[in-house]
C-alpha cells in the first residue's frame, strides 16, 4: 500500500476534501476518494472525516492507497451495439437482459466482458470488476450508456454526472392514468431499511429528482411517459414512479405482483444521453429507438 501525506495550503482552505484529493492524486475520481473515506483509509490530523469536510489551514491529510488488484474478468466475444467510439469513450445501446458489469459469483456475459474483448482495455478507476463504468442501468433496462476508455475521460465524465449536467431521458411504460400531464418528483432515496437489496424513499437519503411528461395513454390503464433525470440514483425512476402510484409495467420489485402485461422486467428504456466530450469539450448527444419488445407492446395497446 502507498501512504500519501498532504499539507493543506492557503489556496485550498474551504475546499471539500474529496474534491481536493481528486485534484492532487492523478487518475483518482471523487467517487474513488469517497470510497477511501468510507473505508477509513483517509484521516485529517489523525481523525476520521466525511467526504464533505471542508479543509482548514495546515490540515494534514493522510491517505492510504490500497494495492491495485489484478483484474479477474475475462474478455468475451459478445455482440453489442456500439453507436459511437473514439480514443476516449464508447457509447453503447445496451439490450434488455444484459448485466452491465460483473459481480462476485457472476463474472461472465456482461457488458464489461464484451467491451474488454472489443477494446482491450478500459479506465481502471472504478475497480477491478467495473472498468470504464461511469454510470449504469439495470439488467432489464435497455438503452444508451457511455463508457470511459481511459482515466482522464472517466474523471471528466464522472464530474458531469456528479454535478448533474448530463442529459438523460428515459421512456417508461407505467401503470395507471395521470391527472396532470407533467410533474416533478423530488424525494430522497436510500437503501430500504429492512430489504437491503431494494431502494426506498427515506428522509436521510440522497436528493433525487425526476421530471416526467405523459406521452401517450392507453385503454388498458397504462401510460407511456418520458422521465428526465436531474439526479441519477439507483432505481430512481422505478422508485419515484411507484411512489406516486404509477409503478413501471413489469416491475415486480416496486410494482404490482399481478401484471396487466406479461414481460420480464420493467419496461424502461434509456433513450437519450448527452454530455460534454472529455477531449474536444463539445456537447454530444445520442438517441436510440425503442427496442422491439417495447414497440410490440405499444402496438398491441394502440389496437
Amino acid at each position: 500500500m502507498d501512504n500519501l501525506i498532504f499539507n493543506v495550503t492557503d489556496e485550498f482552505i474551504g475546499e471539500r476534501i474529496d474534491k481536493y484529493l481528486s485534484m492532487q492524486i492523478q487518475g483518482k475520481s471523487r467517487s474513488f476518494i469517497q470510497g477511501l473515506i468510507t473505508d477509513k483509509k483517509i484521516d485529517i490530523n489523525g481523525c476520521e472525516v466525511k467526504s464533505n469536510y471542508k479543509l482548514r489551514k495546515n490540515d494534514i491529510i493522510n491517505v492510504i492507497l490500497p494495492e491495485p488488484i489484478e483484474l479477474n474478468v475475462t474478455a468475451e466475444k459478445i455482440d453489442i451495439n456500439i453507436i459511437y467510439e473514439d480514443e476516449d469513450v464508447v457509447v453503447v445501446n445496451k439490450e434488455k437482459g444484459m448485466v452491465v458489469h460483473p459481480a462476485p459469483g457472476n463474472y461472465k456475459g456482461t457488458l464489461v466482458n464484451a467491451l474488454l474483448y472489443h477494446c482491450g482495455d478500459l479506465s481502471g478507476i472504478n475497480g477491478v470488476i467495473r472498468p470504464g463504468i461511469v454510470h449504469r442501468i439495470d439488467k432489464d433496462t435497455s438503452g444508451i450508456l457511455v463508457i470511459a476508455k481511459n482515466d482522464a475521460a472517466h474523471n471528466f465524465l464522472a464530474e458531469q454526472f456528479k454535478d448533474h449536467s448530463i442529459r438523460r431521458e428515459y421512456y417508461a411504460l407505467v401503470e395507471g392514468r395521470f391527472n396532470k400531464k407533467e410533474g416533478t418528483i423530488d424525494k430522497p432515496l436510500g437503501r430500504h431499511k429492512k430489504e437491503r437489496i431494494k431502494m426506498a424513499i427515506v428522509d436521510d437519503g440522497k436528493r433525487a429528482v425526476t421530471h416526467y411528461e405523459v406521452l401517450e395513454e392507453y385503454n388498458k390503464g397504462v401510460t407511456l411517459v418520458k422521465c428526465t433525470l436531474e439526479t441519477g440514483r439507483t432505481h430512481q425512476i422505478r422508485v419515484h414512479m411507484a411512489s406516486i402510484g404509477h409503478p413501471l409495467v413489469g416491475d415486480l420489485v416496486y410494482g404490482h405482483n399481478k401484471q396487466k402485461i406479461k414481460i420480464e422486467g420493467q419496461a424502461l428504456h434509456a433513450k437519450t444521453l448527452g454530455f460534454i466530450h472529455p477531449s474536444t469539450r463539445e456537447y454530444m448527444e445520442f438517441n436510440s429507438e425503442l427496442p422491439d419488445y417495447f414497440n410490440d407492446i405499444l402496438r398491441e395497446l394502440r389496437k
